[in-house]
C-alpha cells in the first residue's frame, strides 16, 4: 500500500489557558462545518494564561472566515507535510533519517498510528524545505 504525501496548511492561534478556551475556538469551526483531521494544543510557558492551538484542515471560504474570526491563521514561518499510509516498524526512523541525510532540519513532528495506519505531520521553517522534504519522503517511502 502506498503512502500519501502532501503539503498542508496548518492554522494556529492563541487560546486562553482556562476551561473552555480551546472549545471556544473549535465551536466556530464546527459551526462552519469543519471536519478537523489534526489538533495539537498546549500551554505557552513563556506567556502565562495563554496557550496555542495548531490544527488542520480548514477548507472553503466559510471555514476560512470562521477560523480567521476565531483568531486563527496560517503563517509564512510554518510549512507542513502530511504523510499517511501503512504503519510499519521503523517508519519514523526511516522518514527522519531520509530528511537528515538530505540536510533538512525538522521544526517539529507529530505522529499517530491507529490500527495498521499511520499519519505523520512534519513541520519545516520554509516552503522550500517542505517541497524538498516531500520529494525526499516520496523516494524514501516507495
Amino acid at each position: 500500500m502506498a503512502y500519501t504525501i502532501k503539503k498542508v496548511d496548518v492554522w494556529s492561534g492563541e487560546i486562553e489557558d482556562r476551561p473552555g478556551g480551546l472549545a471556544e475556538k473549535l465551536a466556530s469551526l464546527g459551526d462552519a462545518g469543519a471536519n478537523l483531521e489534526f489538533i495539537i494544543s498546549r500551554r505557552a510557558p513563556d506567556k502565562p494564561g495563554t496557550g496555542v492551538v495548531f490544527l488542520t484542515s480548514i477548507k472553503g471560504s466559510k471555514q476560512k472566515a470562521a477560523a480567521q474570526q476565531a483568531g486563527l491563521g496560517t503563517t509564512d514561518s510554518l510549512h507542513s507535510v502530511r504523510v499517511e499510509g501503512p504503519d510499519r516498524p521503523g517508519l519514523g526512523l526511516k522518514m527522519t533519517r531520509a530528511l537528515a541525510d538530505a540536510g533538512i532540519n525538522l521544526r517539529g513532528l507529530s505522529a499517530a498510528a491507529l490500527g495498521r495506519r499511520a499519519v505523520t505531520y512534519l513541520a519545516f521553517d520554509s516552503a522550500a524545505d517542505a517541497d524538498t522534504a516531500s520529494r525526499v519522503l516520496k523516494k524514501a517511502l516507495k
